[in-house]
């Protein structure tokens, strides 16, 4: 009957969820075939997976440990369960175990559940679940238990006494031992029964149920045939009961991959008159864990990459597994024209999140751009917000965040050198040498790698061995022949507003600010490490001598550019002052480019805030840029469309550009 109940739920999940794989992982440390069958086989008839982790007999705590925190953080098993000697079930081990994936019920905070009468916030043990089975109804009974240790022994004694029993506990040398078996209506033995205590002494008619580990047979006799008692085991639906607990595990982990409404702490505000300044604000606040907050609102543990105390990156993950969760309202901030001080468009993004989140609880997260080093130290300053509306750290946030500008000015830098290699490589080789040096034997063997056999399919030649092409072909194979006049790509650096020249020899090089590279430009854009391969090889970086593009695929560094961008792909998570989310991720201006935070962010975000939650998301410069260009560019690649536009106008700003003097 367990069985089956637990079949027809397993059933139903997997009907509802198609790509659902539920797996049970079972660590096991001591050499029992017999319950490893049982496992085996009662998962199978259920439709679970399960995998058995067989250590050595004599492994120590701390090694099992090792495997069950190991084993905590695999995404893909959704339940966790041991089969130990006695000698090794203690706290240690047994809280090692994540509470959200114990199927045996005993770690510490599954157990205090329990106990405070949270039956349907917990798993109860399965060898308590088939005690109880077998016993039935215990109301006014008086139930003995002799030799339950531990978790298993308090769990069991809790449950009897919610069902109205009397419940006794003893060990095996208890003087009253005899006494309390003749008085006894049922009497559960937690370990295996010593030869000196007769099976005679317990009461004729009372319920015996063994429970020791190891006892799989449906019957066990010990050698008394004349005493009444009727003497059952929790054997092999104590197994079946795990493989139910595993079901129910299963459920509760596909309603925690789902939306859920934020269980959001957030931070209070102690506004001060006067008002201090930003820095000085965003300092007298202390932000959460953001390990805390992603929990809070809903990532799991292995879909964020901590660095330090207050940031962390977000896995791409996170979309797969709520892509089938319905978007959250899409808000767009964007301000006339500004003035050169800025007019408080992130002011206004972080303190409309504020409001909604730590005053409304609503769920909202703001989507803002990552800042570059050269307005932050010149006039207009920092891009956290201002006041009691701010992105905090500050310092943080305006300036290193987790590498990306730096990560883009590698790879754009790369890149330049890559054309630089190119140039003097083709004026000083031939076209034998080149070949040499492009294809090259390796252990008696050459071979084109994917990216040069693209090369060759854009050529026209469909060849596949190195050593069938012609003279002409391998000329045309390895020349890219680039005119040094027409380069477009230039080095960056991330404090410089000015262009500046130099000679390398006769190669003329311009330097930009890191977050005019075009590379930043598809990191904004880009939806998945994939895409952003693809666009990354598409920039045209000059053209050759025939008036044709070059581009970074056919440079052949295209892997080695994405290799360097595949953690400023990931947005990151901060707060604002009142502890509610924040991603920062990408920054390109809008002069230059689309001027608007990364199509990933707001996308993961829209997730993340469920159908009644607002995301809200920034468009940089005034509103005949920024917020031209996030229709024009940004939804029309992301094809995500905004519900409400915010528009910031200030008295300052109409001031200037109505003919009124400068800001000073």
């Amino acid at each position: 009957k367990v069985t089956e109940n637990a079949k027809n739920s397993l059933a139903s999940l997997k009907r509802e969820n198609p790509r659902l794989e539920p797996t049970l992982a079972i660590i096991q440390a001591r050499n029992d075939q017999l319950i490893q069958e049982a496992n085996k086989n009662f998962a199978k008839e259920i439709g679970l997976r399960v995998i058995h982790i067989c250590l050595p007999e004599g492994s120590s705590k701390d090694e099992i440990v090792s495997e069950i925190l190991r084993l905590n953080e695999d995404p893909n098993v959704q339940g966790l369960a041991l089969d130990l000697p006695e000698s090794l079930y203690s706290s240690k081990v047994l809280n090692a175990v994540k509470p959200e994936k114990d199927v045996d019920g005993l770690s510490s905070v599954n157990l205090g559940r329990l106990v405070h009468g949270d039956v349907y916030d917990c798993l109860v043990p399965p060898t308590v679940c088939a005690v109880m089975e077998l016993l039935g109804d215990t109301g006014g009974k008086k139930v003995l238990l002799v030799g339950a240790r531990g978790a298993e022994g308090a769990a069991l004694q809790s449950m009897l006494q919610r069902e109205g029993a009397a419940v006794l506990s003893c060990h095996w040398k208890s003087p009253q031992l005899q006494s309390e078996l003749r008085h006894a209506d049922a009497v559960v033995f937690g370990s295996v029964k010593p030869d000196d205590v007769p099976v005679s002494w317990v009461k004729p008619g009372a319920t015996i149920i063994h429970c020791a580990h190891g006892l799989l047979s449906e019957k066990h006799n010990y050698g008394q045939q004349n005493n009444p008692a009727a003497e059952k085991t929790v054997g092999s639906l104590a197994v079946a009961m795990r493989m139910q607990n595993m079901v129910k595990n299963v459920e509760r982990w596909i309603q925690s991959q789902q939306y859920r409404k934020w269980d959001l702490h957030c931070l209070k505000l102690q506004p001060l008159s006067p008002v201090p300044s930003d820095i000085e604000i965003s300092r007298a606040q202390s932000p959460k864990a953001v390990d805390v907050l992603a929990k809070e609102i809903g990532l799991l543990t292995d879909e964020i990459e901590i660095y330090g105390q207050t940031k962390a990156k977000v896995r791409l993950s996170l979309l797969e597994r709520l892509k089938d969760q319905p978007d959250g309202k899409y808000v767009l901030v964007a301000g006339i024209t500004p003035t050169p001080l800025g007019e408080g468009k992130s002011t206004v993004t972080v303190g409309l999140v504020q409001a909604l989140t730590a005053h409304l609880n609503i769920n909202s997260f703001a989507c803002l751009r990552q800042p570059s080093q050269g307005p932050t130290f010149g006039v207009k300053g920092g891009a956290a917000g201002g006041g009691y509306a701010q992105v905090i750290p500050m310092e943080e946030f305006n300036l290193h965040l987790t590498g990306d500008i730096h990560a883009i000015t590698a790879a754009n830098n790369l890149l330049a050198a890559a054309i630089d290699a190119r140039i003097l490589h083709e004026n000083t080789q031939s076209d034998k040498s080149l070949y040499n040096r492009l294809v090259p034997v390796v252990n008696g063997v050459r071979g084109f790698s994917p990216i040069q056999l693209a090369r060759l399919r854009r050529l026209g030649i469909n060849k596949t061995d190195p050593e069938t092409l012609t003279e002409e072909e391998i000329s045309k194979f390895v020349r890219l022949d680039i005119d040094p006049s027409t380069i477009t790509w230039q080095r960056v650096f991330q404090l410089t507003l000015i262009w500046f020249m130099i000679l390398i020899s006769t190669l003329q090089a311009q330097f930009d600010i890191a977050v005019a590279s075009e590379i930043m430009a598809i990191l904004a854009l880009t939806t998945s490490l994939q895409d952003m391969k693809e666009r990354l090889g598409k920039m045209v970086v000059a053209n050759d001598q025939k008036g044709e593009p070059v581009t970074a695929e056919d440079l052949g560094v295209t892997g080695a550019l994405a290799v360097l961008m595949k953690d400023a792909i990931k947005p990151t998570l901060m707060q604002t002052l009142e502890g509610t989310p924040v991603f920062v991720h990408a920054g390109p201006f809008a002069n230059i480019a689309h001027g608007n935070s990364s199509v990933l962010a707001d996308k993961i975000a829209l997730k993340l805030v469920g159908e009644k939650g607002f995301v809200v998301t920034e468009a940089g410069f005034g509103a005949d840029i920024g917020m031209e260009k996030f229709f024009n560019i940004k939804c029309r690649a992301s094809g995500l469309v905004p519900s409400v536009v915010v528009l910031v106008a200030t008295v300052r700003a109409l001031k200037m550009h109505g003919g009124g003097p400068n800001v000073s």
